[in-house]
């Protein structure tokens, strides 16, 4: 299974890094991921496999709110099939 992270908000040091550990740390492994700074403004979407999280999928979404708290950034999680019906033409 298949999630869509992404992360907005005003660039600083370590929010890639803290993601990116906080994921590994959960057994959730990075597929694809892309991010661009504009404006001094960070932006990042990646694709994640969530068949085997450490936690279940609502408390990796809550955690995530929690880091983007921290990180003055705003970090949300979905499944990839939902993502995909939201974003359909």
């Amino acid at each position: 299974m298949k999630g869509i992270i992404t992360v907005l908000g005003k660039d600083k040091v370590g929010i890639i890094a803290k993601v990116c550990t906080y994921l590994a740390e959960q057994n959730v492994n990075i597929l694809d991921i892309s991010q661009t700074i504009i404006q001094g403004y960070f932006n990042m979407m990646m694709i994640v496999d969530i068949t085997a999280p450490a936690k279940s999928f609502e408390a990796l979404i809550e955690d995530l709110q929690k880091l983007g708290a921290e990180l003055g950034v705003e970090i949300k999680l979905q499944h990839e099939d939902i993502f995909n019906t939201m974003h359909r033409i």
